[in-house]
């Protein structure tokens, strides 16, 4: 036996999308029901474990025998299932090492991460089959007791023997699905480099991270008493018999003076300049409301494991164009920041649940509640954390492939990279608290929003208005970024150029470090680290400006399958933030030895013996990858008992 493609079906009373598979399989509940699989591409089998049936012991060797291939499209789902059926205790799990996942296999394909999705753009002869949320739902999720179902909470395959064929069937119809991806994709097999980065990333979901769940607790016990008495105070002021309603507050900000049409962050906060008292009091109460810094304490409760901590909170190529990982569950792709100088102490007073005492000293419950939500992951005992982040990657990335001279010996300089900016554009001095420190927001501002062909449209969305600059500053912004940085607008329009004439007339062509080809209806761009960027069925289209430009075919910002349009800065973006990606994946294939729990976007957090060199780490991330001569990386970071942003 070589290979096993495998496709499971079970049951638990726990929420899988709510949990994660980790905490969906703890349940005293959980049970795997269905086993199909195929030994070496042969016929599919399924094994009816809820009507008693037995998994050979070839196939339960197999799992376990890391020489054979174990194939299923979300493998990880499988294989933490499987840990948990053959017995492995919490923390434990099959090795991930002779895994393979069919479904990022399509995600480097540029490709729905949806068995469904797939199976329809391949246009495999065996999709799968639509009954199968039905026959889901009744077997695989507790059900309503009732007095026609005799009261039971949960179906079995002898309360309805056809749908318990259909069920069997569907699962075996998975399987076959799933090779079929394999066999439609075999001439762009999956590079080594990418598995073994894939593994990593299932080792460190497997790992966790330790929850403080007594801050945890306190937190959500002390949310709930804030808005009991926000609210209370805000029902005092204006006598509405619910005044977290968006309508009911519209109304009585209108009949005391003041009309909107929105109350959302960014409007409340403009309104509160201009605002009375009485209303700025509201207007205060609501801002507090609206925090919710509630949602990721409880989403920490609902993942947790038995051990205390939590696991499966990184999605591998979860963001398929460029590869970058994506956040699961708690999402730590979007957590709150922190200012708060004694983050400690007011970890400490919520820990212990001393309301009057946050009150009294931070006066804002819901931010305080908010900024501490880092706080929650700690390190296991005897171990802290080291934080070590990439110092300005895109910005360093782009001025690499650009060849953009001047911000590479900023870079060699260990200058900021904003000042130097400002500099650049302004044409003269600039130093953060020092000469004309005030440029440096609106080299900041340019930096962040111009990078990959924006414009004012761009710099309003950063935030360029609110941050002091006015709409007629803008356009010249614009052009005196791009005067200072040539050689990146001239990276933009040659990748344009090569995208073109890759789809236009199936040439293949070199630029800049990076490989454009055209074949089998896919558009690839090869990166220096050999890794592929896919475009599927690409094609020359018309932008809504009337000039020419590359559509092709991915998942759009309304979650669904689409066209869609590219050009030059825009394909620079994916290149540059692919390139970050890959330099991150290098890091932590430095640091495999350390024990890497999280990583939010260009930042590594490792549970550290306390004698472990913060230093080295640094160095050692910040280490130039073989492909990437010329490239000036650095990495910076800090310890600390708790997470936090420095």
């Amino acid at each position: 036996m070589k290979t096993l493609s495998i496709d499971i079906e079970t049951f638990s009373d726990v929420q899988l999308p709510k949990t994660g598979v980790y905490r969906y399989c703890e349940s005293p509940d959980f049970e795997i029901l269905l086993f199909a699989y195929s030994v070496d591409a042969g016929p599919v089998q399924v094994v009816d474990l809820a009507c008693g049936e037995k998994i050979p012991e070839a196939i339960i060797a197999a799992l376990e025998d890391d020489t054979v291939i174990k194939w299923a499209f979300n493998a990880s789902f499988e294989r933490i299932c499987l840990s948990r059926f053959l017995g492995y205790p919490t923390g434990e799990y099959l090795n991930p090492e002779s895994w393979r996942c069919s479904m990022i296999w399509a995600a480097t394909m540029g490709l729905p991460l949806s068995l469904e999705g797939v199976g329809t753009v391949l246009g495999l002869e065996k999709q799968k089959l639509t009954e199968g949320k039905d026959l889901i739902k009744y077997f695989c999720h507790p059900c309503a007791a009732t007095k026609s179902n005799g009261g039971r909470t949960r179906n079995r395959p002898f309360h309805a023997p056809d749908k318990g064929e259909a069920f069997k069937r569907y699962n075996i119809r998975d399987v076959e699905t799933e090779m079929g991806i394999q066999q439609k994709l075999h001439k762009f097999p999956v590079p080594d480099s990418v598995w073994e980065e894939y593994h990593i990333d299932q080792e460190i979901n497997d790992r966790g991270v330790r929850l403080d769940m007594e801050l945890v607790h306190q937190a959500i016990e002390m949310d709930s008493r804030s808005r009991e008495e926000l609210t209370a105070a805000m029902k005092d002021i204006t006598a509405l018999e619910n005044p977290n309603s968006v309508q009911q507050m519209k109304q009585w900000l209108s009949d005391n003076g003041v009309k909107t049409d929105s109350l959302d962050k960014k409007t409340v906060a403009e309104l509160l300049k201009d605002a009375p008292e009485k209303l700025a009091d509201v207007l205060t109460l609501r801002q507090q409301l609206a925090k919710s810094s509630v949602r990721k304490y409880q989403a920490m409760e609902k993942t947790v494991c038995e051990d205390g901590r939590a696991r499966g909170m990184f999605q591998f190529y979860g963001a398929n164009r460029t590869g970058r990982f994506s956040g699961r569950n708690i999402q730590l792709q979007n957590l709150p920041q922190n200012h708060l100088p004694d983050l400690a102490e007011a970890r400490s007073l919520v820990r212990s649940g001393d309301f009057e005492g946050v009150k009294l000293l931070y006066e804002d419950v819901p931010d305080t509640l908010s900024q501490l939500i880092r706080t929650a992951f700690i390190p296991r005992n005897g171990t802290q954390f080291l934080v070590a982040d990439f110092s300005a990657i895109e910005a360093r990335v782009i001025a690499w492939f650009a060849g953009e001279e001047w911000r590479q010996r900023v870079f060699a300089k260990g200058g900021d990279i904003y000042c130097a900016s400002a500099s650049q554009m302004f044409k003269v001095p600039v130093e953060k608290h020092g000469i004309n420190g005030h440029l440096r927001q609106k080299g900041k501002i340019a930096e962040l929003a111009l990078g990959y062909g924006g414009s004012v449209g761009a710099l309003k969305a950063m935030g360029a208005i609110e941050m002091g600059l006015t709409e007629d500053e803008l356009p010249a912004l614009v052009d005196a970024w791009r005067q200072s940085n040539p050689h990146i607008v001239e990276f933009w329009w040659a990748v344009d150029r090569a995208v073109m004439e890759a789809v236009k007339y199936k040439h293949t062509t070199t630029e800049y470090g990076l490989t454009f080809s055209c074949r089998s209806g896919m558009l690839f761009i090869t990166l220096p680290s050999g890794r592929n960027l896919a475009y599927v069925k690409p094609k020359i289209g018309t932008n809504k400006f009337g000039g020419s430009c590359i559509t092709y075919e991915g998942v759009g910002s309304t979650k669904k399958w689409e066209r869609l349009d590219s050009y030059g800065p825009k394909f620079v973006e994916n290149i540059v933030q692919a390139t970050a990606r890959d330099i991150l994946c290098y890091a932590m294939k430095t640091l495999q030895h350390c024990s890497i729990v999280m990583h939010i976007h260009d930042e590594l957090v490792i549970e550290a013996d306390p004698r472990m060199s913060l230093d080295a780490v640094c160095e050692q991330m910040g280490r130039t990858p073989p492909w990437a001569k010329g490239l000036l990386l650095r990495a910076d970071g800090y310890a600390t008992p708790f997470y936090k942003k420095d």
